[in-house]
């Protein structure tokens, strides 16, 4: 298993490597000490191989020259721990650590399987697409990056409680829930906090997660003004808060949107401008072509842009319920059960 740095590309991963686990294969993950791998996966007993390789992607000339003079030495670590032992397959989900690992596997000539979330695949997964056995993709269009034959939409592995949650008739007083992930979003947080004291009374409730960082500054400045609502810094339990919202606001990475059509939520969402090669804004791009959700800019994300967006989605009769269904198109469970029978016809 290969991919990491960010839990969107580790968590992924781990459901498809408890799957196969669960059917009695060995599964090991290559991946560096300073992702987020490190944590996850030695949390969930599997076993893990360290490789010291950087990103290529906006992280400025430094480490650009840095990670290219990491990289041969990276791709003959991963050679190596591929020979000990041999596996019958290769499984990525991107990051920067899948870029030596892939080159290793591709070198020792076995078959390679990606998972691609995203609208538009990054930059590991598209430089070697046709090279790829088999490629698992969320969107019916990103196939057109791969090898005509080779892809299958599976969608991403998303926890069977979101699946199960009912569809939702807004009521008078509006459910939204911000989250900017497990970190929070400065952009967000300062969008929620310009619009308290825009909203109309007695219409709206706010769940807003505002990460760590955040919440002990903007916390108390929540509670004294008088909206109605609940602020955390981080939510244990994200299926309930969803189950509660009405609408959801968000940022766009392959997580959330996952999230979002599994669970068939209205957003309204805020693409990460400094994502890699863009990938947050495709995603939201295509859900708002598909009309599941609203695209605002970062940039142009204020707290009376906030309202104004919300109000003008509740007020058009039905809106949020065709949004949510349009969602829910997208929506593909079984993602890792998928993954690992695709996995498994290497098997020899």
């Amino acid at each position: 298993m290969a991919g990491g740095g960010t839990g969107g590309h580790v968590i992924p991963a781990l459901a498809v490597a408890r799957e196969l686990r669960a059917r009695g294969h060995s599964v090991r993950f290559i991946g560096t000490q300073r992702g987020m791998e490190a944590k996850l996966v030695p949390a969930e007993n599997f076993p893990i191989e360290w490789i010291e390789i950087g990103g290529l992607k906006r992280v400025g000339l430094r480490r650009t020259l840095a990670t290219l003079a990491e990289l041969p030495l990276s791709i003959w670590q991963a050679a190596r721990m591929l020979d000990l032992p041999r596996p019958a397959a290769v499984f990525s989900t991107g990051g920067y650590v899948a870029g030596p690992v892939l080159l290793a596997a591709l070198w020792k000539r076995l078959p390679v399987v990606v998972m691609e979330p995203n609208a538009v695949p990054g930059f590991t997964h598209r430089h070697l697409a046709r090279f790829v056995s088999r490629a698992l993709v969320s969107f019916p269009e990103t196939a057109k990056w791969f090898p005509e034959g080779r892809t299958e939409v599976t969608g991403m592995p998303v926890r069977e409680e979101f699946f199960a949650i009912p569809a939702r008739t807004p009521g008078p007083v509006l459910t939204v829930l911000i989250t900017g992930g497990s970190q929070g979003s400065r952009t967000l947080n300062r969008a929620v906090e310009q619009s308290w004291p825009l909203w109309k009374q007695g219409t709206i409730r706010l769940i807003h997660q505002t990460g760590a960082g955040a919440f002990e500054e903007i916390g108390p400045r929540f509670r004294a003004s008088g909206v109605q609502g609940e602020i955390t810094a981080f939510l244990n339990d994200m299926p309930v808060a969803f189950a509660q919202a009405d609408l959801v606001v968000s940022r766009a990475g392959m997580g959330a949107v996952s999230e979002l059509a599994a669970a068939g939520k209205p957003s309204i969402l805020v693409p990460l401008p400094t994502a890699s090669d863009q990938h947050q804004l495709r995603n939201a791009e295509t859900f708002e072509k598909a009309g599941a959700a609203r695209l605002v800019l970062d940039a142009e994300l204020t707290g009376e842009r906030l309202v104004s967006e919300v109000v003008r989605l509740a007020s058009e009769p039905g809106m949020l319920e065709r949004m949510g269904e349009a969602a829910r198109a997208f929506a593909r469970p079984g993602a890792a059960g998928r993954a690992a029978d695709i996995l498994e016809s290497f098997i020899r």
